[in-house]
């Protein structure tokens, strides 16, 4: 743990929500997504010294992913969401000083147990320990007025081994002062089930916002190089669309590609079955190279009971739905995985202490950077503040193709961010706010500058409604 680090105490900490649709419908998994609660988080901490500083969070509350049980409804999933953020807010206001670290530690176990007795599993748990983490490192940050990534290469939170005993002997401390964030971050377009691949695919009553509406048109506008494709596990329709995919991908360059099995398999037999199909299709040979690796193809319920070295003998793959907790990496490296999602949801400190893991680890571990439909504004700062922190070279993003940029946001906040971050946002067609892509890359100079934790800019509490009930 850093030598200068301070200790907190948690004050207040309000929460709020607004509603979030979509301009295109988004399908993973076996849900397609229309609409969403974005939830933000604001608080009020005390440094030891008697300084005190604000901070904030926003992250979308998105159904079927957290918990993917088919009887529960969107609006079951939401509550599940809203009431770990109200346990974590709890639980943190009830404790005792420590550092930014150590105050998150100090409630983990018993939030993610208090979850666990209401039924809630430890995505929920994570994601509502995630949001005031986050804020409570803002507040940190902005109470030193320092940028995030200075204030984590001087572990200014305290990170240490607590909850990674694994890593008790690694130096922590120059791992993280070795982190050189880049100033551009490649954006990885996600492909969603039932997007259109072709402009002729298009639907004639889609949105007409002089956005794209298809895989095409997305990289034609935005000069993407690298996709991320979402599989659907019938082995026979996921050939026939990766075809497809692959003869449009084959008009460029060059391009980089990951597949999302988002569980949709019971085991690795059935991801060898497809993966067989793929590799015997010779429409497929440039693009099976082109690869980096496949995502959490098996559901969580057997993706670590089972090894899957056979099927990790044929391509890379990491976990991300069942990184419910902080040793699941750890678990996950014994049955032949070998990489891990960063995902701002599941948890900031755990995003780093795993790719400190990957370090210590060495070769043939990796992590990479993906999205759960982040929305432009506070959240999709802080999450692509993490990716550059943990050196990412690409990130998966899809907030700004599947919802209209900043469109639910008030005229004034939208000014806000476009004024604090002018190298991140411009007004689309449409007039509203809309993430910057260029040559496949967004910038990330202003976010990385910005006092905080990624943002110069805040929402407009006064537009938003109390999380509810």
């Amino acid at each position: 743990m850093g030598s200068g680090s301070p200790t907190v105490k948690l004050l207040e900490a309000d929460l709020f929500e607004r509603p979030v649709s979509f301009r295109l419908p988004f399908r993973f998994g076996a849900v397609t997504v229309r609409e969403a609660p974005q939830a933000f988080v604001r608080v009020r901490i005390r440094l030891e010294d008697g300084r005190e500083a604000v901070g904030q969070s926003a992250e979308l509350m998105v159904p079927k992913w957290f918990d993917k049980n088919p009887a529960l409804s969107n609006e079951d999933n939401f509550n599940q969401l809203r009431t770990a953020l109200r346990g974590a807010k709890t639980h943190l206001l009830a404790a005792d000083s420590a550092t930014a670290f150590g105050l998150s530690t100090s409630v983990e176990a018993a939030h993610h147990a208090a979850c666990a007795q209401r039924g809630l599993g430890g995505l929920i748990a994570s994601f509502g320990l995630a949001l005031l983490d986050r804020a409570v490192l803002d507040a940190l940050c902005k109470a030193y007025r320092l940028p995030a990534v200075t204030a984590l290469q001087r572990n200014l939170p305290g990170l240490d081994a607590r909850t990674a005993p694994d890593l008790v002997g690694f130096d922590l401390d120059s791992f993280l002062a070795a982190q050189t964030p880049a100033y551009r971050i490649n954006i990885r377009h996600t492909v969603g089930m039932i997007d259109a691949i072709i402009e002729a695919e298009a639907p004639a009553e889609g949105p007409q916002d002089g956005l794209p509406n298809s895989l095409e048109a997305a990289i034609t506008a935005y000069g993407h190089r690298f996709f991320k494709l979402k599989l659907s596990g019938n082995a026979d329709a996921d050939l026939d669309r990766l075809i497809r995919i692959a003869s449009l991908l084959e008009r460029l360059p060059d391009y980089r590609l990951t597949l999302d099995g988002n569980e949709q398999f019971p085991d690795a037999d059935a991801v060898i079955a497809l993966w067989e199909k793929i590799a015997a299709e010779p429409r497929l040979t440039r693009f099976r190279t082109k690869l980096l690796f496949l995502e959490q193809p098996i559901a969580r319920a057997a993706a670590l009971s089972a090894p899957i070295h056979p099927l990790a003998a044929l391509v890379p793959v990491e976990i991300d739905e069942s990184d419910g907790e902080m040793g699941a990496f750890v678990a996950a490296r014994t049955l032949g995985y070998t990489g891990i999602s960063s995902k701002s949801c599941k948890g900031l400190y755990r995003a780093i202490l795993n790719r400190a893991r990957v370090e210590a680890w060495g070769r043939g571990f990796f992590m990479s950077a993906e999205d759960l439909t982040t929305q432009a504004g506070l959240g999709v700062q802080q999450d692509l503040l993490l990716a550059a922190f943990i050196g990412a070279e690409h990130i998966e993003r899809n907030g700004h193709h599947y919802v209209d940029g900043m469109g639910s946001a008030p005229p004034g906040e939208q000014a806000d961010f476009l004024t604090s971050h002018p190298d991140l946002y411009a007004r689309a067609p449409q007039g509203h706010a809309q993430l910057t892509i260029t040559d496949g890359a967004v910038s990330l100079t202003s976010l990385l500058a910005a006092p905080g934790l990624g943002s110069a800019a805040s929402p407009d509490w006064s537009a938003l409604s109390a999380l509810a009930a």
